[in-house]
């Protein structure tokens, strides 16, 4: 299993290695530094390469099989062979039988009442009204196109699309994952809450957190069934245009919008396929490292659209060094700085959930951003992970230990028909 990526802090000597815990399959990849990329930063560590399921560097994508005749007939044995040998769970994850490829629709249209003026029961109706909380925003379209790239035990599928920006302008792939209950027809005419997770390292070309390895949305199912969890319309984006550079989720002049990206086109995104809210009240960030970051700068930047975030991994300040020559930029892009100004200007209200592992520095930093800034409409709280370390796994762990709970209170719950 290869390592995950991390982003190297100034002020720290050690280099904070996301790498799998034991237990979960994964030792330390022997040959990591064939997989790694220079640092950005002049003497800074470098950093690891995101895993895969399938082994393979997130810079280049499994080969895919020729569907030539031999081939096919040699599949089919192999599977044959695979099943009669009780491995048909290793069978169905290859891709050949996974459906991962295939074009993927979301929220499926309810039966139509024929009390109503629909048609007949078992025929698409047109799109769902939504009823009673003039909060719910049906989907504005257009549809972006879908292909599924996993599929969890449950049935639901994570699936990817390529957008481009309407308002930045920077195209990337976006990943989406939508619960059980999105399809429910008890919840045909609710809205979802959104829950945008940002990964760290480069975040590009992918978003690990749509590698089912990590759990995050399985820990969401979970949660939904012990009553801890809202059910999650989860988007994840890529974070930043290239592996070159951070670009701290900010419009950095001369440079690519990822800030435009991030809090506005990827909304706007998730309004366009899903039912969701019209109110702050449906919306918020997770991330790990540098997708931490980013996601609770841009809460406190943009408070009027977003509610909380859950924030691990100890970053706290802007530090690319894209920055150079931008100084009232950079500042307008600083926790620190917008916190202090919504502060003064008492609100609205964000919720800054922390995490960090007892293995990994940087809570000294969470501390004192907590002591200098939350206070007033900045809420903040910091959870420690027993034992963990700087990866992904232990910051679901975290999330599932009381952090999804956490946002879950704070932010608003889907209703079915008639509740």
């Amino acid at each position: 299993m290869h390592q995950y990526p991390q982003r190297p802090r100034p002020d720290d000597q050690q280099s904070y290695q996301e790498i799998p815990p034991q237990g979960h399959g994964g030792q330390q990849h022997q040959q990591h530094q064939s997989y790694e990329v220079p640092s950005p930063y002049p003497g800074r560590p470098p950093y690891g390469e995101p895993p895969t399921a399938a082994g393979y560097p997130h810079d280049s994508e499994p080969p895919q099989p020729k569907r030539s005749r031999r081939r096919i007939w040699i599949s089919a044995v192999v599977a044959l062979a695979l099943l009669l040998g009780g491995g048909g769970f290793a069978a169905w994850k290859l891709d050949w039988f996974s459906g991962n490829g295939e074009a993927v629709t979301f929220g499926k249209n309810p039966p139509a009442s024929p009390a109503a003026g629909g048609s007949d029961a078992g025929t698409p109706s047109a799109e769902a009204k939504p009823s009673g909380d003039p909060d719910v925003l049906m989907p504005t379209g257009p549809k972006s196109d879908f292909k599924q790239t996993a599929k969890l035990d449950d049935g639901t599928i994570i699936a990817k699309t390529r957008l481009t920006g309407a308002k930045s302008g920077f195209e990337g792939d976006v990943w989406v994952w939508a619960p059980k209950q999105y399809d429910d027809p008890k919840y045909a005419k609710s809205g979802f809450p959104v829950l945008i997770a940002l990964p760290g390292g480069n975040g590009f070309p992918n978003n690990y957190w749509a590698d089912t390895s990590l759990g995050l949305q399985k820990a969401i199912t979970e949660g939904v069934k012990a009553g801890t969890s809202l059910p999650y319309i989860v988007i994840m984006p890529v974070l930043n245009p290239d592996a070159k550079y951070y670009y701290d989720g900010s419009d950095i002049p001369g440079q690519a919008k990822m800030g435009t990206w991030i809090a506005e086109d990827v909304p706007a995104f998730a309004k366009a396929n899903f039912r969701t809210y019209k109110s702050r009240d449906g919306w918020a960030f997770m991330g790990s490292s540098s997708g931490a970051f980013v996601g609770m700068k841009t809460v406190l930047q943009h408070p009027d659209k977003f509610k909380a975030v859950i924030a691990s991994g100890g970053e706290i300040v802007p530090d690319s060094p894209l920055w150079k020559g931008h100084q009232a930029e950079m500042d307008a892009n600083n926790p620190e700085k917008l916190a202090q100004k919504l502060i003064d200007t008492k609100g609205p209200e964000v919720y800054i959930n922390f995490q960090v592992g007892t293995k990994e520095s940087g809570k000294d930093r969470m501390l004192k951003f907590q002591q200098q800034y939350g206070k007033g409409p900045v809420k903040m709280t910091i959870r420690d992970i027993q034992n963990g370390e700087h990866n992904g796994w232990h910051y679901v762990r975290g999330m599932k230990e009381g952090s999804l709970e956490w946002v879950s209170k704070v932010l608003k719950a889907p209703k079915p028909e008639g509740s």
